[in-house]
């Protein structure tokens, strides 16, 4: 299952946001290191069902009337503050944690109301420009170190014959994630002297950054929009980079009012209505909400999961399926399963995803919509319903 972390410093909404996304039950409170044992959870990414396309609905839960919530693993734990990389605070705890992580949302506090050390301040008062490269430059930092703290290891193999520089960094990052291809890329496009020994400090934390931005991308999720000074908004969303305006706080809010009765909401709604009996303070706030939404085109918390997947870690959902003109599996079921799947994926990624045992028992594979056999290298695009033709 795809791991998406959530970074930032203390108190900008992380554990907010984690249940929001997760609906767990956490420490939420207004000082730093609330979380101190990290939290796992399953949460969703939102994407378009094929079976819209049929006039059977699909039988899995986790689809809502076309919506399709593909699950994924979120991962809350201890904020950064300042020499995080050093150990301070939770750093290393913090840090250790992020290895597993195939992408990072970075919360931080739009609103200016913490500070960097993620204790409260007056509204506007900080800065929240300065929490975004904070989080990348620690990263970065604690893994030159782990670099720093192993180069002596790549200059004694460097004395052997058959010294292999890619392999041998393939084997010390294997730990943060970085495959032998992502590390033989990252080598072609650095300039760095052929022996080991030459390195400078310099070259190792080039290669440090090089390799946490290709193996832990960051989208930015611009925290307490419902509070902050939309100039602070509208600054962040100038940047090169990916910032998505979001209230965790309202996300969550919206989950127990729609969970309670009291509205029609989905994850990932721009919109809301007020169907259930509401006090007159609880219709107050749900319209401050709706206004919200209205302004960032809904509460941002499914939006920020849905671009970590869909479009930084440039990931697909397929469905595979027995029957391929049902779309169902052997104890008819429509559409039960959705995968997620890395852009560039086959039928037979496909069927090694669904199962070991399938994948090596793949004979062909079928395009459900067509009911035409495909070929392996057949690249899958999202939505595709495949049926897959295995002697396991």
């Amino acid at each position: 299952m795809l791991s998406i972390a959530l970074a930032g410093k203390p108190n900008a909404g992380k554990s907010t946001f984690y249940t929001a996304a997760t609906m767990a039950d956490v420490d939420v409170a207004n000082y730093p290191f609330t979380t101190i044992d990290a939290n796992r959870g399953v949460s969703y990414v939102r994407t378009e069902c094929p079976c819209l396309e049929r006039e059977e609905r699909c039988t899995s839960d986790e689809c809502r009337d076309g919506k399709r919530y593909v699950p994924i693993e979120l991962l809350d734990v201890a904020g950064l503050v300042p020499g995080a990389h050093e150990g301070k605070g939770l750093g290393n705890q913090f840090l250790d944690e992020l290895t597993n992580a195939d992408v990072i949302i970075n919360v931080i506090d739009a609103s200016g109301g913490t500070n960097e050390k993620g204790e409260p301040v007056d509204i506007g008062s900080h800065d929240p420009l300065e929490d975004i490269d904070f989080i990348e430059e620690e990263m970065d930092l604690w893994l030159a170190g782990i670099v720093e703290g192993n180069w002596e290891g790549v200059e004694r193999k460097s004395r052997s014959p058959d010294f292999d520089l890619d392999d041998v960094l393939a084997e010390m990052m294997s730990g943060f994630g970085a495959s032998p291809t992502d590390v033989a890329k990252i080598l072609r496009g650095l300039e760095y002297p052929d022996d080991p020994i030459q390195w400078t400090d310099e070259d190792r934390e080039a290669l440090a950054t090089e390799i946490r931005q290709r193996t832990k991308p960051i989208v930015v999720a611009a925290n307490k929009i419902d509070v902050a000074p939309e100039a602070n908004v509208d600054r962040l969303l100038e940047l090169d980079k990916p910032v998505i305006p979001t209230t965790a706080e309202g996300e969550r809010a919206l989950r127990k009012a729609a969970e309670g009765g009291l509205i029609e909401y989905d994850p990932g709604d721009t919109t809301l209505e007020i169907t259930g009996d509401v006090s007159d303070a609880q219709r107050t706030a749900l319209e401050g909400l709706a206004e919200t939404m209205a302004q960032w085109d809904g509460t941002g918390v499914q939006a920020a999961l849905n671009y970590a997947v869909y479009d930084l870690l440039e990931y697909l959902t397929a469905y595979p399926v027995q029957d391929a003109s049902k779309w169902t599996d052997g104890t008819g079921d429509v559409l039960p399963d959705a995968l997620l799947l890395p852009d560039g994926s086959t039928p037979v990624d496909l069927a090694y995803a669904v199962h070991s045992d399938i994948g090596d028992g793949y004979l062909h594979a079928v395009d459900a919509r067509s009911s035409r056999e495909i070929s392996d290298s057949y690249e899958l695009e999202e939505g595709d319903v495949i049926k897959i033709v295995s002697t396991n």
